[in-house]
């Protein structure tokens, strides 16, 4: 049996101004992938993009810079998921009809995407930042909002449409968010992991009902 060698990738030294660095972010997006946030280490990163180790540090001075800029690309990646789900719903006549869809479908992409992109998901949200002190490169091209923006839309909605009373919003992202939250990282690191995932589906819109009724 032959054993094949694995090598690190050649060096590169043509990466114009700006390259290298999305190269890098590139390379601890898909470490955080793979292994969520304990594995983006900058050294590994390098090798990735094919560059020795001291080229990374004119983009990233040590592993924390560049684990928040992964996290913040993690975020805009939920924010994405999100607004996917936003993109099905079709106008209703009833506004208070789709305020509440629009809530649903915050939601349905946040936990959608916990499943679907666990590393990522564990990334986003493996540091404590104030959810107000959000980086642009945390907010999603499409909307110009980041996951916790989104949500408050959302809820802003509910009040817009009459669905929720307005002495009712303040704080109220922080319970929605903090349940929906709960329930994915039950399902991704504990004692639910090993439900079907018909059933975590089915769990999910469970829950969004209750949040939506205890708005």
């Amino acid at each position: 049996m032959t054993i094949r060698a694995t090598s690190a990738p050649p060096a590169r030294s043509t990466y114009r101004h700006g390259d290298l660095r999305r190269a890098l972010l590139h390379a601890g997006v898909e470490l955080a992938r793979d292994g969520g946030p304990e594995a983006v280490v900058l050294r590994e990163a390098t090798r990735r993009a094919g560059v020795v180790p001291n080229a990374a540090y004119r983009h990233f001075e040590n592993r924390q810079a560049l684990l928040q800029a992964v996290r913040a690309a993690a975020l805009a990646a939920v924010a994405r998921a999100m607004e996917a789900e936003l993109a099905t719903l079709r106008p209703a006549r009833d506004p208070v009809a789709f305020a509440r869809a629009t809530v649903r479908a915050v939601g349905t992409g946040y936990l959608r995407f916990a499943q679907s992109e666990t590393g990522l998901f564990r990334t986003a949200f493996a540091t404590q930042v104030d959810v107000e002190a959000q980086p642009d490169q945390a907010k999603s091209g499409d909307s110009g909002l980041n996951p916790f923006q989104l949500l408050g839309a959302a809820l802003d909605r509910l009040v817009e449409a009459g669905a929720m009373p307005a002495s009712r919003r303040p704080g109220a992202e922080y319970l929605a968010w903090s349940t929906v939250h709960g329930l994915a990282m039950l399902v991704i690191d504990g004692p639910l992991r090993a439900l079907p995932r018909e059933e975590v589906d089915a769990l999910g819109q469970r829950l969004l009902d209750m949040v939506e009724q205890g708005l």
